[in-house]
């Protein structure tokens, strides 16, 4: 599974999380501690937010690790609002459409975890894309589809009740057409003003997901593994919530999926 690490707060270089902790995103990408793959070489990708609303965007396919223009553009590079992720495929292909974040508009969007047999029914999940949105529809990934869904089920005035109908959807054709797990997922995303971050699977295993702020950055790391190891405030995630970040300012509330939520 992938990995992945937001941040949002008073603006800091991009390599305070991505690339200069100890257990950094980069680290993460070859020698990952909590998901079932270690390494993490599919790809990488960072959207970060600055003078304009729409955030900027670099996405590439070599492994992180082995990337010098990722470390000069993390170095010079400051944001107080980022999204970054590093790719282990789960079926699709190893290409920049393919790697996260995915953007449109002011909006970004990340994702770890798969939606089970989703190999079985990639027609039937494209077509719950509306026309006016199909054409964002760039990779081939099950992470692309359920942005794109949320986007359409009103992500912009409802964030969370449009992801848990996005969600709901895709677990519905997993269960119809796929297979098991149906859906595991943490994902991150934002409208350049707020972080948003969920934690969920439909068979009780979801990815892990901490969050800790940091006094010393004046921000809050939002994150799949812990940056430092010898750190012990992180604050786990529990499954099934949904969390709105907003300055020093945390809100988690319950994401179920529910299927009175969604017409059949």
């Amino acid at each position: 599974m992938c990995r992945w690490a937001a941040y949002i707060g008073a603006p800091i270089f991009l390599e305070e999380v991505v690339s200069r902790p100890g257990h950094s995103l980069i680290h993460q990408s070859h020698c990952a501690t909590e998901c079932g793959t270690a390494i993490n070489a599919d790809g990488f990708g960072i959207a970060w937010y600055g003078e304009r609303p729409e955030p900027g965007l670099y996405r590439d396919v070599y492994p992180a690790w082995s990337d010098p223009n990722l470390r000069s553009l993390t170095a010079q590079v400051k944001s107080g609002l980022f999204l970054a992720h590093v790719r282990a495929s789960t079926g699709t292909a190893t290409s920049r459409n393919n790697c996260h974040p995915f953007v449109v508009g002011r909006w970004s969007f990340m994702h770890n975890g798969q939606i089970g047999g989703y190999d079985r029914f990639r027609r039937d999940a494209d077509m719950l894309i509306p026309e006016t949105l199909y054409g964002y529809r760039k990779g081939a990934t099950d992470s692309e589809v359920l942005f794109l869904v949320a986007l359409a089920e009103g992500l912009e005035q409802d964030p969370k009740g449009a992801l848990e109908r996005a969600v709901l959807r895709l677990e519905r054709l997993s269960r119809e057409k796929g297979g098991v797990p149906h859906v595991r997922l943490t994902a991150a995303f934002s409208d350049g003003e707020r972080l948003f971050a969920v934690r969920y699977a439909s068979d009780e295993q979801a990815p892990t997901l901490y969050h800790r702020w940091s006094l010393r950055r004046g921000g809050r790391a939002v994150v799949s593994e812990p940056l430092e190891q010898d750190e012990g405030d992180w604050l786990p995630v529990a499954q099934g919530s949904f969390c709105l970040f907003e300055g020093d300012r945390v809100r988690v509330e319950p994401f179920r999926p529910d299927p009175l939520a969604v017409a059949a």
